[in-house]
């Protein structure tokens, strides 16, 4: 089971994106204050999708990555954080030009050896911005084990090495149904922090966390959803209007151009679900409407994250070339009028 992962725990290297990517002429350089509890306004929303997927946003530089998760600094930049050796980091002043930054633990994590049997590899972060500092939720594991853990590290800057390991936030065993990993925290309109997470298994699950430590609070682990043990991983939960959307990734990551992943997402008025799809569907029933699939040179496109932005909503995501190498993927975000989210 989850076969699929052997290659997302690799060390990534830098590759340079094909000449063939088209711009977003809504890229150019934004300089906005960064999110308060993860919500801006934003420019006026498109509400009619474009006629088939949309070819990912031009990028330059350091665009080799696995699950990019992004946030806006309050300088008006932007800080990356991806699968890798210590967390590689980039940043950007355009959301165009990205730069290598190193590693958010350039002398490795020590703490996570138990889960990663020696490997410096940490798998799928997430990064957010609150009260003065950024929080960096990561996993730890083996491949094809869901003996796993998610760690916390806060930072005032970002930089790298300047993160301070703040402990472990959850962790499962094997006698467990679910699986530790793709950590995502949502800030709810009430000032309540969940964090989401999930792979197989049982699916996408959700605890509490103590907003003044960014750790566990209670012991409820909730399910928000599933596919019968099938491919579903990497929640990502956004507020949009009256509804939070719940983005997760379907099928088969990290085989190359052959990847099937494919980004679907569902929506419930209240951050604890239940959730639903386009046609009423539950994604605790196999349920999800889908925004984003492979289409020509880009295979696989997942692991997705959403930043509200001042110019537009942007989906953050990877994506592999027709050579196998994993990209950067960046593209905009419209809703329709009946407030399904899609593409541009």
């Amino acid at each position: 089971m989850a076969a699929h992962r052997i290659l997302r725990h690799a060390t990534l290297a830098g590759v340079a994106v094909a000449a063939s990517l088209v711009a977003l002429g809504a890229q150019a350089a934004q300089q906005p204050s960064p999110a308060v509890g993860g919500v801006v306004t934003v420019a006026a929303t498109p509400t009619t999708p474009p006629g088939s997927y949309p070819a990912p946003g031009r990028v330059t530089g350091a665009i080799g990555t696995h699950d990019p998760a992004m946030v806006k600094t309050p300088a008006g930049g932007y800080l990356v954080a991806q699968t890798g050796t210590g967390i590689p980091l980039t940043t950007s002043t355009d959301r165009t030009a990205f730069r290598a930054a190193g590693a958010a633990f350039p002398n490795g994590a020590p703490w996570t050896t138990a889960y990663t049997g020696g490997s410096r590899s940490l798998w799928a972060p997430d990064i957010s911005y609150h009260n003065g500092q950024y929080y960096l939720y990561y996993s730890a594991s083996t491949f094809g084990s869901n003996h796993s853990a998610i760690f916390l590290a806060t930072s005032t800057t970002g930089g790298s090495g300047t993160w301070t390991h703040r402990g472990l936030v959850i962790e499962s065993r094997t006698a467990d149904d679910f699986n530790t990993i793709d950590p995502n925290l949502i800030v709810d309109r009430a000032g309540r922090w969940w964090l989401n997470f999930g792979s197989f298994w049982s699916g996408i699950r959700q605890i509490a966390l103590n907003p003044a430590t960014g750790l566990r609070s209670g012991s409820a682990n909730l399910l928000l959803a599933g596919r019968g043990g099938g491919a579903i991983e990497a929640p990502f939960m956004a507020r949009h209007g009256s509804y939070y959307y719940l983005w997760v990734s379907f099928d088969l990551c990290c085989r190359g151009a052959d990847s099937t992943y494919r980004i679907m997402v569902g929506r419930s008025t209240s951050p604890n679900g239940p959730f639903v799809d386009r046609t009423g569907t539950a994604l605790t029933s196999g349920g999800g409407t889908q925004v984003l699939a492979g289409h020509g040179s880009v295979h696989g496109p997942g692991h997705q994250a959403v930043l509200a932005d001042t110019d537009a909503e942007v989906l953050v995501y990877h994506y592999y070339a027709d050579d196998g190498a994993s990209l950067l993927g960046i593209n905009l975000l419209g809703y329709d009028p009946a407030g399904w989210p899609f593409a541009y």
